[in-house]
């Protein structure tokens, strides 16, 4: 193979660098003046559309006004407990350790969030069904015992509000309640 010279070489360079420059160039200038195309596969998104399901969804905001309700209303007996609620799907939105609350109550108080949503029923009335169905405890995630409560719309479960850490499953419903009934005001 012959050795190319140095002037050849550069020269050649320069004549690769401009032509690559320009298509670069040439590209971003086409795809900056067409408007992108749809994607064939797209679904039109519409209610009247029966493959798709509209749901309500608590908003961050909601379940932090809901989640710091039911800490002030612990707070106001001297009960250290923690607060977490849970979206209709059962993932965490927040989840609040208050000061002085036991090292499990967190994970106590998503799962009782977790099963009074998958229920649509407060864990108290929850704990009852045991008694006819006992292996509904050993359903993954779920928690029965007081302390959750379901937060609903027309009937419906959105999202589910679960505390532990206060010394009976009646007093962590209790403040379970008060943050379901912050989000009515």
């Amino acid at each position: 193979m012959k050795k190319l010279s140095l002037r050849t070489r550069v020269v050649t360079g320069a004549v690769v660098v401009a032509a690559l420059g320009a298509g670069t160039f040439g590209a971003m200038s086409a795809s900056a003046s067409s408007p992108a195309a749809a994607p064939a596969a797209a679904v039109k998104a519409d209610t009247s559309n029966r493959n798709l399901q509209q749901t309500t969804h608590l908003t961050v905001a909601a379940a932090t006004q809901a989640a710091q309700a039911t800490l002030d209303a612990a707070r106001k007996e001297n009960q250290r407990i923690s607060v977490a609620v849970v979206d209709r799907n059962g993932n965490t939105i927040v989840s609040l350790r208050g000061d002085g609350a036991g090292p499990q109550s967190p994970e106590s108080a998503v799962k009782k969030a977790y099963t009074a949503v998958s229920w649509n029923a407060p864990t108290s009335e929850l704990v009852k069904r045991l008694e006819q169905a006992p292996n509904l405890k050993d359903i993954p995630g779920t928690l029965f015992l007081g302390g959750g409560a379901p937060v609903q719309v027309k009937g419906a479960p959105v999202a589910g509000i679960g505390v532990a850490g206060a010394p009976s499953g009646d007093l962590d419903e209790k403040f379970a309640r008060a943050g379901v009934a912050s989000l009515a005001r």
